[in-house]
């Protein structure tokens, strides 16, 4: 079971994101895991009453999780999807591997914002970086095969601001859970304590991130959070302690931590025990997620 499952908030568009990533996006399919109750929900959540509330997205054998929501918020480019496209796995080789990438661009920008156009770079020799219509972010990129593997899908932090934070934010992370570790680490040149590139792993998944400083005009939002699947309270419970530092944005199992990431520390079994009858009402009432309670 995949431990940390990135959700995009979508605005009301899920099921339409789901079938445009499966379209798009190679070893890919979306479908429709929770729906909407249909009585007793809030006047804000009425409309929805019966529609998708969760859309799965798995590409590869990685999974996304569109939630059906409102215009409350929006991804940024403070948490994206580095999309690595490797010529040993495609058939075909390196020239198919970039027809590929090429063709995933032109879906992705379609309707989308180019944040850094495809092409040749110091680090790679096909990358590019792209907002999709949806308002997720994409790094393409084409693998170096003599480079050590890492997964097809790989979700990327860049922390903003005038004080360089990926380092503590990655000493933070992997303290948390079982098979985490640091991996490749690059300094800035200018700045050595401040990450050019990083690579990291949480319970097994693969990260990266870097050091962004004060170019850019956007921040983590819970447009794009890291839900958490935990075995039991006990795990609910430690992980809550570090990762909520905004007692404002405790809500439902979501939380914020000191370095404005949005986090849901939720039950492996939510699912099953959303099932429940009254489990969802009651749940919009709590901020740590209670297991007993549900």
């Amino acid at each position: 079971m995949q431990r940390i499952v990135p959700n995009v908030w979508c605005q009301g568009n899920a099921a339409e994101a789901g079938a445009f990533y499966s379209a798009v996006l190679p070893e890919t399919s979306s479908a429709v895991t929770m729906s909407y109750p249909m009585d007793d929900l809030p006047d804000f959540q009425r409309g929805y009453a019966g529609r998708p509330l969760i859309v799965d997205v798995t590409v590869g054998s990685y999974q996304i999780r569109l939630i059906n929501a409102g215009n409350e918020f929006r991804p940024t480019p403070a948490l994206s999807f580095i999309l690595n496209v490797d010529p040993r796995l495609v058939d075909g080789g390196g020239d198919q591997a970039r027809t590929r990438i090429h063709s995933i661009w032109d879906a992705l920008a379609d309707g989308g914002e180019v944040r850094m156009p495809l092409g040749a770079y110091p680090f790679s020799k096909l990358y590019g970086w792209v907002e999709d219509r949806f308002g997720v972010n994409w790094q393409l990129m084409l693998a170096d095969p003599g480079a050590e593997r890492r997964p097809m899908l790989m979700p990327q932090f860049l922390f903003t601001g005038p004080a360089a934070q990926a380092r503590q934010a990655i000493d933070l992370y992997t303290g948390l859970l079982p098979d985490s570790g640091t991996g490749m680490l690059v300094p800035q040149p200018a700045d050595p304590d401040a990450v050019m590139f990083a690579e990291f792993r949480l319970a097994g998944q693969w990260f990266s991130a870097m050091d962004g400083g004060t170019a850019h005009d956007f921040t983590f939002t819970p447009g794009l959070s890291l839900e958490v699947n935990c075995a039991g309270q006990e795990e609910i419970d430690a992980l809550w302690e570090v990762l909520s530092a905004v007692p404002e944005a405790e809500q439902c199992g979501w939380s914020v931590d000191r370095f404005g990431v949005s986090w849901q520390i939720v039950p492996d079994n939510m699912g099953e025990l959303m099932q429940k009858p009254g489990a969802y009402q009651r749940m919009l009432d709590m901020k740590k997620i209670i297991i007993a309670e549900l």
